[in-house]
């Protein structure tokens, strides 16, 4: 798919762009300008791996310092052989070259500083971007691989909700499914109980109306949720009316249900997820968070 990716944020909201990427399994750059904040995000096949924003990004030093991994006297000591190189030497690699941390706190933290930065993104509503194919950051950063999926429904968990839903879900009689992967990319996505609970129920036969009705959180919960899930890309509209509920054993349903995504649409967390679902054990603790 070739991608001729630039516009304006307020037709084509910063979630659609990601997808759109992690969709077509591109790499490049997505540049992001709103006023005088620019931010730089750097994708391989689809897959986040670096995060650059002057005005956004958190100090890596302070990061470091806040989390105990590094004290003032040596922050400083870093600081000073960095301004020694007129800045062309990364700050972390100085501090893992005199031995203050190790690769692994360095990595850690510049997951976190990315993960911020986008979180950040989540928010903006004005502003234009444009991705340019096979440009990628220097061989100087630290990069990392993040899931599209999980920066995305991070980001929206963090946002005021009040105008989410009724941007996101115009219609609540329309039936959603579960959008479908794409050929050679594996989604590891990263959910909360309740996300997965409502998700169980989004089967392509029943409506947003439904779902509420059926599921384990109250409606303004689940319709979030369910928004959430929508600006993923996780869900996805249908063209199909929905069906009569005429089954009385919605508790069963919803965990058949479950236990086929646990089993299958996570492939890649095989460690984390077991092949073969104890459904009986779901029931019970499905049951048990209903209010």
């Amino acid at each position: 798919m070739d991608l001729d990716l630039q516009g304006n944020i307020e037709k084509f909201t910063l979630p659609e762009i990601m997808q759109l990427i992690a969709a077509g399994r591109k790499s490049g750059t997505l540049g992001i300008q709103r006023d005088d904040s620019i931010v730089m995000i750097y994708f391989d096949a689809g897959d986040i791996t670096y995060g650059y924003g002057p005005r956004q990004t958190y100090h890596l030093g302070q990061l470091l310092r806040e989390r105990g991994k590094i004290n003032g006297q040596q922050l400083d000591e870093a600081v000073t052989a960095q301004a020694r190189t007129d800045n062309t030497k990364r700050l972390g690699e100085i501090l893992v070259n005199k031995g203050f941390i190790d690769r692994a706190d360095l990595v850690a933290v510049v997951t976190d500083q990315i993960n911020e930065l986008l979180y950040s993104l989540m928010s903006w509503q004005s502003g234009s971007f444009k991705f340019y194919e096979d440009q990628f950051p220097t061989d100087e950063e630290i990069t990392v691989k993040l899931s599209v999926e999980n920066v995305i429904l991070e980001g929206l968990r963090r946002l005021d909700e009040q105008n989410l839903v009724a941007e996101t879900l115009p219609s609540l009689d329309a039936v959603y499914s579960i959008s479908a992967s794409q050929a050679g990319r594996t989604r590891a996505v990263e959910m909360k109980a309740s996300e997965w609970n409502v998700m169980a129920l989004v089967d392509g036969k029943r409506s947003l109306n439904q779902i509420c009705d059926l599921g384990p959180l109250g409606r303004e919960e689940s319709l979030n949720r369910l928004a959430q899930l929508k600006l993923a890309g996780i869900i996805t509209k249908t063209e199909r009316k929905p069906l009569e509920q005429t089954d009385g054993s919605q508790l069963e349903a919803m965990v058949n249900r479950l236990g086929s995504l646990l089993e299958g649409y996570l492939t890649d967390k095989a460690e984390a997820v077991p092949r073969t679902v104890d459904r009986s054990n779901l029931k019970t603790v499905l049951a048990g968070e209903r209010e």
